[in-house]
């Protein structure tokens, strides 16, 4: 498998989460000693939202220390910012001319984005998908690991291989597939019972990597969960069920169990569950923080891992490029 190939891209807007973590990072974690991976932190994709240069920098060493912090090996994976590679920008040009207006414009991300952001509906945000394909085609990926939302990206990125190959008469570029292992996504939930945790929304429901201990104990004090049941072996209440669901990601001595348990025979107590999930989050977050803030206060260190992967990913990069000026027949010399 090591020849097979993944890439996936990380948002540099934001703070990650626990939703980020069990979501995400874990497997790309597992997948760095299976697969021959590209992972790379996604600024030019933010720039469509017009974000304060100002904050874009420091967003983005924060992003590589956090992901570094979770367990991402830069040894083991090309691990870079997008913009460093120029070739990306070359192939999404390209691509665009395989891309139509009609279809950009039907994309969902395009009418959630253009709904909420009137005054900024700029080429860029219609064009997203083409530069997530760019970012996928670049390397010749087989596999991507996404999310829900951005499987309709993802069958784009299919349709933009396809017409490639059929326009060029070639088999050169594969259609990637979405990747997870075969394991079912975890939607890690929001303290408040209303989602799932996010980078935008709902903060203080939702556990940051960056969090202090006292500010977990503390939004974990507030999480929401329901009245004591009074029939037994009642059915869970879905914000109770929350509750025991992120228990069992954090905890490692069976707790869940005991508390599970404790809500059959209506003796549960909330106050001990809800201090039971602050400790053993805490216990799960503070390495990860602790060792992002060492990342971040060696600035020399990270520029280092960030030029070393940008090497490593124009390797491959310039290769396609390269062949995909031949096959178009825009390579003159």
């Amino acid at each position: 498998m090591q020849n097979q190939i993944v890439v996936s891209g990380i948002r540099s807007t934001g703070y990650l989460h626990l939703g980020n973590y069990f979501g995400a990072i874990q497997n790309y974690i597992k997948m760095q000693d299976a697969y021959n991976c590209y992972f790379f932190v996604a600024d030019l994709h933010a720039l469509t939202t017009h974000p304060e240069a100002a904050e874009l920098r420091p967003n983005v060493y924060r992003v590589i220390a956090e992901n570094i912090a979770c367990g991402l090996e830069p040894e083991k994976v090309a691990l870079y910012v997008q913009s460093d590679v120029p070739e990306t920008n070359e192939l999404y040009l390209l691509l665009n001319m395989l891309a139509y207006k009609g279809e950009l414009e039907k994309t969902t991300s395009f009418k959630d984005k253009s709904r909420a952001n009137p005054n900024n509906i700029n080429a860029g945000l219609l064009t997203y998908p083409v530069l997530m394909a760019a970012d996928i085609m670049l390397h010749r990926a087989s596999f991507v690991p996404v999310g829900k939302d951005q499987e309709q990206h993802l069958e784009m990125t299919r349709n933009f291989a396809q017409r490639f190959n059929h326009r060029y008469g070639v088999d050169f570029f594969p259609e990637p597939m979405p990747f997870n292992f075969g394991e079912q996504l975890v939607k890690v939930p929001s303290l408040d019972n209303t989602g799932k945790m996010s980078k935008s929304e709902n903060e203080n429901a939702t556990i940051y990597l960056t969090d202090s201990d006292e500010v977990i104990l503390k939004k974990c004090k507030k999480a929401v969960t329901a009245d004591t049941p009074t029939i037994a072996n009642s059915e869970v209440h879905p914000a109770v069920e929350n509750i025991f669901m992120l228990l069992d990601l954090v905890n490692t001595d069976g707790a869940t169990a005991k508390f599970r348990e404790d809500y059959a025979n209506c003796s549960i107590r909330y106050g001990d569950l809800k201090g039971q999930l602050g400790e053993d989050i805490v216990k799960f977050v503070k390495p990860i923080r602790e060792r992002a803030l060492e990342l971040l206060a060696n600035e020399a260190m990270l520029q280092n891992i960030m030029k070393t992967g940008a090497e490593k990913a124009r390797e491959s990069a310039i290769n396609t490029v390269n062949e995909v000026r031949k096959l178009m027949g825009i390579q003159y010399y």
